[in-house]
């Protein structure tokens, strides 16, 4: 497998488990993996700071005090401008491959015409990831050896939450760039949550979500431009139990975008993460009564 030797001295994802699940959460970092393999640097045009201009840098990080509260993180080490897990298996653009497609491919989604498919052509704004086209081969290596893997262990650890408390509720865990402006103010959010206009997940959980963040000082966007991707709109089915949401970091509040350094807020917003979903979990309970473990 051309892609499989990428990892090797590495995982491909991490998985940052509690010593005791003890509810239905789970928690989800699909972006901000860092490890650029030395094959993948050698085949693109940009630099190694450039190339990192779509990483959601450290939110695994900033999401790492949930094992403290009962619930695992599930975070990739692949980077998104390697491969993106966020998307359809297949969402491929044409125009990066020597070969046709396969018919099953996706090549017409809005995504793939925004040059961000799942295998991504650009990053930042518009910067080309590669100087020609690629072997079609080397996209269904990433996608077999990586992507596959890794939604089978985010959907077990769904199933598993599901079938021993009655529910899951899946946290997607993003940043977003500080220039994000939204509304006909332009504010700059520091948190944007999506849901998917209410179709993946329960409405009193986001405006929980947000109510918690809101008085926490922080101000809050809903749905708008983020309104959750392919992981949220794929796993989140209220009617079945399944809940999925989308949290948006602005990255000015822990990280200095230019040098991919920590800034000094980082440490205080770790810990208001951790307080968020720990206020998050308690309502949950409350909400939808608390778990009931199947019978051991």
């Amino acid at each position: 497998m051309i892609a499989g030797a990428d990892f090797a001295e590495i995982p491909p994802f991490s998985e940052t488990s509690p010593a005791e699940t003890t509810g239905s959460f789970v928690f989800n970092s699909p972006h901000s993996g860092s490890h650029y393999p030395a094959r993948f640097l050698e085949m693109i045009r940009l630099d190694r700071a450039a190339i990192r201009r779509s990483e959601d840098c450290y939110v695994d990080e900033l999401f790492a005090g949930v094992a403290s509260l009962g619930a695992p993180l599930l975070s990739a080490n692949f980077p998104r401008a390697y491969l993106d897990v966020n998307r359809e298996p297949w969402e491929l653009d044409p125009k990066m491959f020597a070969e046709p497609l396969p018919p099953f491919a996706n090549a017409r989604s809005a995504r793939v015409a925004g040059g961000l498919g799942t295998i991504p052509r650009i990053v930042g704004e518009g910067q080309d990831i590669y100087a020609g086209r690629l072997p079609l081969a080397e996209a269904i290596s990433r996608i077999d050896a990586f992507y596959k893997p890794y939604h089978h262990r985010l959907r077990g650890l769904l199933m598993q939450a599901h079938s021993r408390f009655g529910r899951a509720i899946l946290i997607d865990c993003h940043s977003m760039p500080a220039s994000i402006r939204v509304g006909e103010n332009g504010i700059r959010p520091d948190f944007i949550l999506g849901d998917r206009f209410g179709a993946s997940a329960a409405p009193a959980l986001s405006e929980q979500a947000i109510a918690i963040l809101t008085d926490m000082g922080y101000t809050v966007a809903h749905n708008k431009p983020y309104a959750g991707g392919f992981i949220t709109e794929h796993y989140g089915r209220p009617g079945r139990g399944l809940h999925a949401m989308q949290v948006e970091i602005n990255r000015g509040l822990y990280m200095d975008e230019r040098s991919y350094e920590k800034s000094a807020g980082f440490e205080a917003l770790a810990h208001d993460l951790t307080e968020f979903s720990g206020r998050l979990i308690a309502f949950a309970e409350y909400y939808f009564g608390r778990p009931a473990l199947a019978a051991e």
